[in-house]
């Protein structure tokens, strides 16, 4: 179960915060999944690939109630935390840097929160896609603004080898095992 994190609707498109929507996006367009409604606050569309069947997911929650679509998801189709795969914007990591981790902490992030939140556990596969830039503030009150934003034109074209990038980690995870992709995509991409 591949899920990437985002706000639905047109104003949000493109923005930081929207990786993880840009990434199934890709993933959508590589593997000829097509994405319906699903029976919750999500989009979803699966297939068999490499001989293991996968999800996409959307959650249409907004954000910071991310929580409550994947934990919907958990519930109705019984996935093992193991086999579930968060997409997200991180600011913490420099702009087209991945970091793919086992388990974790939030990292601030909110969706994320939420996920852990909602599932009562930290204990799955993330992807952390580095959005950071000479924007960010150090003023928290005006990260919402960053993360909101959209990409600068001068970062556009590390943000399209990000998402390139993260598509080949993830289905390197599928293909594969999540720690052979940790070891070939975890590293500065700039």
């Amino acid at each position: 179960m591949i899920v990437g994190l985002g706000n639905p609707g047109s104003e949000y498109e493109g923005t930081r915060h929207n990786i993880g929507y840009a990434i199934v996006d890709a993933l959508t367009e590589s593997t000829k999944i097509k994405l319906s409604v699903g029976n919750g606050d999500y989009l979803i569309g699966s297939r068999t690939i490499y001989g293991k069947k996968i999800a996409l997911v959307k959650p249409l929650t907004y954000m910071n109630n991310s929580g409550t679509a994947v934990k919907a998801i958990i519930d109705e189709y019984n996935v093992p935390f193991k086999q579930l795969l968060i997409i997200s914007d991180d600011f913490n990591l420099p702009l087209g840097t991945l970091r793919l981790r086992l388990k974790g902490s939030d990292g601030g992030h909110n969706g994320l929160y939420s996920i852990i939140y909602h599932l009562n556990s930290n204990e799955f596969p993330r992807l952390r896609c580095g959005i950071a830039s000479n924007l960010l503030s150090n003023d928290k009150n005006k990260m919402s603004d960053f993360v909101l934003s959209s990409f600068e034109d001068a970062e556009r074209k590390i943000v399209r080898q990000m998402i390139h990038d993260a598509r080949d980690a993830v289905l390197t995870s599928v293909g594969y095992d999540v720690e052979i992709s940790m070891n070939q995509f975890n590293r500065i991409r700039i």
